[in-house]
This record gives C-alpha cells, structure tokens and sequence, in this order.
C-alpha cells in the first residue's frame, strides 16, 4: 500500500520523525509550509503559536503538488502545541478528503501526554475507532533509545 507522510515542523523534530518513517516504510512526505510562518524563538514562539492551536485556526498554507488518491495510508505527524495539533495540519485536514485512507497519527512533544492531541485529530478526522498512533519526546533535540524504540514498534504496526 503505498503511503503519504504529511506533517508540520518549526523546530525540526517532526521532521525528524517524518523522514525516519518515509525510510522505514518506503513512503512519500509532504512537508506543510503555512504562507505566513510562525515565530521560533522566544516568547512570540510561544504566544503566536499557542494562540493559533487553541482557537484551531486554519493558516494558509504554501501550495503543494501531492495527489491524495493515489495513497491508500496517510500518515499525519504533528508538534503538539498547547496540548494539540498544530494548526497547518488542521488546514490540510479539512482541506482534503480522507475518507477511505488507512490513518496513522504521530507527535512530538517536549514532555508531557500527547493524549489530547490524538483525540483531537480523531475528532477532526471523524474517526471513533483506535488508529495507530506514535508519541515522540524531543527525538531529534534529545536522541533516545525509547523514540527509538517507539518508532520502530509503530512502523511494526504499520507493514
């Protein structure tokens, strides 16, 4: 089955994850770039950006050349921020139609439960039943045996 990565990254470690997943599943990755990009440094990092997530706002994103149909898994890889997803996926989700796709989630968080950010995307998603999802803690700024670990009983799940 042939799979499509999509996720957002400021500061490096969903990317990080995107691409350990692209070469463990022979996927394609579809970076979300929003039209206007959010601070990352400081406290604005944090205000703009906090903001965005809590009133789910939908940023414009960069235009992309990916033909959804032609996957039949989607990987959707998030930062979680104020305790949910990033709003450029939020964008992506309702922009395109999911409907029929075998779902995956993953986030990377600095610490803390990811929790609220799956429920929140099987609430965007429409989706009730369990998915497969994969929790990271800073695995590009913090190397470890346990993301590692994590990644690779996740990509078991998948194939």
């Amino acid at each position: 089955m042939k799979t499509l990565i999509v996720y957002y990254s400021l500061e490096g470690n969903t990317k990080w994850a995107a691409e350990k997943l692209a070469a463990r599943l022979d996927a394609d990755t579809l970076r979300l770039v929003p039209r206007t990009a959010y601070p990352d440094k400081g406290f604005k990092k944090f205000l703009f950006g906090g903001k965005s997530a809590v009133m789910k706002e939908t940023p414009e994103l960069e235009p992309y050349d990916v033909d959804i149909t032609q996957y039949g898994r989607v990987v959707l890889a998030t930062p979680v921020w104020a305790g949910t997803l990033a709003p450029p996926l939020r964008t992506f989700i309702r922009r395109e139609d999911l409907t029929g796709k075998e779902l995956a989630l993953v986030a990377s968080s600095m610490g803390g439960s990811p929790g609220k950010t799956f429920e929140n995307l099987k609430t965007l998603l429409g989706v009730t039943e369990d998915i497969p999802a994969l929790s990271l803690k800073d695995p590009r700024s913090h190397p470890s045996q346990a993301n590692e670990d994590a990644l690779a009983a996740f990509c078991e799940k998948l194939t």
